[in-house]
């Protein structure tokens, strides 16, 4: 997945969807099928000198909303066992957990947040939003518990999330 330039356009949009001014947006990270962000790439370090260790954000209401449901079903702890249980979707975390670091650190290398990256990777399942984010960042196949997530929400990729 290409991170793209995020336009005036995104950051109003990312903006109303966050009810929030952007800080510090390298791109839009993942979009929904209409255009409109659905994922921000924020720098690792903000202007304000704060260490901001989750490099994707998930910036759209339905796909927040569906995912706080989910973690408040209890959801998280499922999958937390599953990674007790299942060695090969461990290491599939893992490897997301180490491309997620390299990842970020080619942007930024920030002493703080070092060996940190985001969702309680690699060995806890601590904020579906982050994961899912970095899910739809990068696609499928990259973070296994994003993936799942999504899944679970019945996140379809060719269907627009933006129509009320």
């Amino acid at each position: 997945m290409a991170i793209t330039e995020a336009t005036e356009a995104d950051l109003a949009e990312m903006r109303k969807q966050l009810g929030r001014p952007m800080r510090d947006v390298l791109g839009v990270a993942a979009r929904c099928v209409c255009g409109k962000p659905l994922v921000v790439q924020t720098k690792p370090r903000l202007s304000s000198g704060e260490p901001f260790p989750t490099f994707y954000y998930l910036t759209h209401p339905a796909l927040t909303s569906a995912l706080s449901t989910l973690e408040g079903a209890g959801f998280m702890a499922q999958l937390q066992q599953r990674l007790a249980d299942e060695p090969e979707l461990a290491e599939a975390y893992l490897k997301a957990h180490e491309s997620y670091l390299a990842e970020r650190e080619q942007i930024m290398v920030v002493a703080e947040t070092e060996g940190i990256s985001a969702g309680g990777m690699p060995t806890r399942v601590k904020c579906l939003h982050a994961l899912a984010g970095h899910a739809l960042a990068k696609g499928p196949g990259v973070n296994p518990i994003g993936d799942i997530a999504l899944a679970e929400i019945g996140f379809d990729h060719k269907a627009c999330l933006c129509r009320e």
